[in-house]
């Protein structure tokens, strides 16, 4: 089943890589698994390393009989980053330190660069995270990454995405409007334009970012974050984007609505019990809990010092348990979602 077609038909599914934190053997890995375990969508920064890390995933699930998915790379309407790289003064580094920030790196972002200064090399660093609890003094720390607005188009055309997600937050109706300028100075057709809003986003802002985007030309889809980086823990979380839908799903724009932000395997069964709630949903979306599910078998093929794809043995345990989450949204019947009509030009 396309993309599309699945978010007309409700069983629609994005795997969301996370934006930070990541390193990029698990994004590889994580990214094969849940694409042959048929995903339509799989969601990471952007950031040329992690987009590359994403297609060698999907690479690998295809070659195994998947569909491919889309590719959708992750951007903020405002200047807050939504990518984080780690940084550090190695002035303040004593001169005896062993260095096992050095050791643990595994993208050898840390070292002497071009200019002949000892630190973090930006351009190699994806933000996974393991040098800051090896550092003995504490000195490492990460800073946010901030793309200035003229590198946008740029860097959309080297990663070919097929579509962007958007993280809004209210009274950035401008800055919204900069971003959508900027999609489309890159000259990239994207499939979709996702809108990420939890529930402090006001009804009639959202309405104003629909407006921006059917001038532009664009495609949206609503992505309700019922409790954002949440972990996905529990029916409490589950829950909570539930009752987001359930507030909100009747008086949004036009446009499939997803469910992210404490979605779990809770989740589909809590929505069924309110069969007319359900077919104002289009699919949804997992995080953490995706993750988290297979990082016994990911830490298994790291001891081994191998990457997950490569295990030829833990690989299809890995994935009987990425079909799991996913297969329940995959299967759903249901009739067509109420809100899933194409968009008006």
């Amino acid at each position: 089943m396309t993309p599309e077609t699945a978010l007309r038909c409700g069983s629609w599914v994005k795997w969301i890589a996370g934006a930070s934190n990541h390193d990029l053997a698990a994004i590889e890995d994580l990214a094969g698994l849940y694409a042959l375990a048929g995903v339509h969508c799989l969601d990471v920064a952007a950031d040329t390393a992690a987009v590359a890390a994403a297609r060698r995933g999907i690479a690998w699930a295809e070659g195994h009989g998947a569909e491919r998915p889309w590719l959708m790379i992750s951007l903020s309407d405002g200047e807050d980053p939504h990518f984080r790289k780690a940084w550090f003064d190695p002035g303040q580094c004593p001169p005896a330190c062993p260095r096992p920030c050095e050791r643990v790196c595994p993208a050898l972002a840390i070292g002497v660069g071009a200019t002949g200064a000892a630190g973090v090399l930006e351009e190699r660093c994806y933000g996974c995270g393991r040098c800051l609890p090896a550092c003995p003094l504490g000195l490492i720390e990460e800073r946010g990454r901030v793309l200035p607005a003229a590198a946008v188009p740029a860097l959309l055309r080297q990663l070919a995405p097929d579509a962007v997600e958007l993280h809004t937050q209210p009274g950035r109706q401008q800055p919204f409007e900069q971003r959508l300028e900027q999609l489309r100075l890159s000259g990239v057709p994207f499939r979709r334009v996702a809108v990420s809003a939890g529930p402090e986003v006001a009804e009639q802002e959202l309405w104003q970012r629909y407006r921006a985007l059917r001038a532009h030309g664009l495609a949206p889809l609503w992505q309700l974050d019922g409790r954002p980086m949440s972990g996905d823990v529990g029916d409490g979380t589950a829950h909570a984007a539930v009752t987001l839908l359930q507030r909100r799903g009747r008086r949004l724009p036009p446009g499939p609505l997803q469910l992210a932000g404490g979605t779990n395997a809770s989740t589909l069964p809590l929505l069924q019990r309110q069969p007319a709630l359900a077919r104002l949903c289009a699919g949804v979306a997992f995080g953490g809990v995706a993750r988290r599910s297979l990082q016994p078998l990911l830490q298994e093929a790291q001891r081994r010092g191998v990457s997950l794809l490569a295990a030829s043995e833990l690989w299809p345990r890995a994935l009987k348990q990425a079909r799991g989450l996913v297969l329940p949204w995959l299967e759903r019947g249901h009739p067509r979602p109420l809100r899933c009509r194409p968009p008006s030009p």
